[in-house]
């Protein structure tokens, strides 16, 4: 079936009964434009009527919003191994989108070289939408000096070192230490932190919450980084230790019943399916894209004056954090 014929500014302004200059003041929200309430009126009904569309390139040339955000993920964003980190961020974002009357385009044309998705292009159609938000536990100081060099709106989901990139992070460096506080006050003296090898801000702020709670009262904290493929080599790491903290919480599922075995108690720095009763971090991701398009919207309407911020995390104290006993055999 041939494509039907797409409806013009020409003929939206034959049938309103006016310019076509009129149809694209109205088109561009122009703020100075005199047009009266009733001319504005009509030509709104018929854009409802004819379900007309704008060019989205051509609004962005004459510096109006298309109401289409951006979303760009580094890694791929709909494997079942990332479920657990996406979909609830996904949930904040399209919900709040929705609030805001804004379409999302994700961005998806970029080559995946590495497990890691590349923003710019020859082909990028970033300029497509208004602003755009960055998700990845990584992203490439290049990208993001970039998108500040060239002024396009930009909101990093997590917080990030790279200066001048608007960003909405959670806590993890005061949530850590909440935790690890929580093992001193009980008595712990000899912890274990396994750490996840993938680098990102979020994983300094963890081992700095962590590091922050053991140097204030002077105890025997280790640290050991792990891809988690040689669970006994990981195990025998942990020494005499009384508590293990987990940066990975799929990791700390995985030891959960080890650690009970040999009473050691385990603390999780993330939350992930079956991680139910686990002492542990619990961020707030659904809000956190909420805020993040908040900050967006924010800054595509230059009436933002905080483009960085911080939300708190939740902590769950569950059943995996006791006081120290004598260690279990094997």
């Amino acid at each position: 079936m041939p494509r039907p014929p797409r409806i013009t500014q020409h003929e939206i302004a034959a049938r309103a009964g006016v310019s076509q200059s009129t149809v694209s003041l109205v088109l561009n929200g122009t703020p100075t434009a005199r047009i009266g309430e009733e001319t504005r009126r009509r030509v709104q009904q018929v854009l409802e009527e004819t379900e007309y569309t704008a060019d989205p390139a051509a609004r962005r040339l004459v510096g109006a919003d298309n109401k289409i955000l951006g979303v760009f993920t580094y890694e791929p964003a709909f494997p079942t191994e990332h479920v657990d980190f996406y979909t609830p961020l996904l949930r904040g974002i399209e919900s709040e989108a929705e609030q805001v009357g804004a379409d999302l385009l994700m961005f998806t044309s970029g080559p995946v070289r590495e497990g890691v998705r590349t923003l710019f292009t020859g082909k990028s159609r970033l300029r497509l939408s208004d602003g755009v938000l960055l998700l990845g536990r990584s992203m490439p100081d290049g990208d993001l000096e970039r998108l500040v060099r060239d002024g396009h709106p930009a909101v990093a989901v997590g917080r990030r070192d790279v200066p001048g990139i608007p960003y909405v992070g959670i806590d993890y460096v005061n949530a850590t230490r909440a935790l690890v506080e929580q093992a001193l006050a009980l008595g712990h003296r000899d912890l274990l932190l396994l750490r996840d090898p993938k680098p990102g801000e979020a994983g300094e702020d963890r081992a700095k919450g962590f590091a922050q709670a053991t140097d204030a009262v002077g105890v025997q904290a280790r640290v050991r980084t792990t891809q988690g493929e040689d669970p006994a080599a990981d195990w025998a790491a942990v020494g005499s230790a009384t508590v293990v903290v987990v940066e990975d919480p799929v990791r700390a599922v995985a030891l959960r019943e080890r650690a009970a075995s040999q009473g050691i108690s385990l603390i999780a720095l993330g939350d992930t399916p079956g991680a139910d009763g686990i002492t542990r971090l619990v961020p707030p991701r659904t809000e956190l894209g909420r805020q993040c398009v908040r900050v967006l919207t924010d800054l595509i309407d230059d009436s933002l004056n905080q483009t960085r911020s911080l939300i708190a995390c939740a902590t769950v104290s569950g059943t995996t954090l006791t006081a120290p006993e004598e260690r279990l055999s094997d």
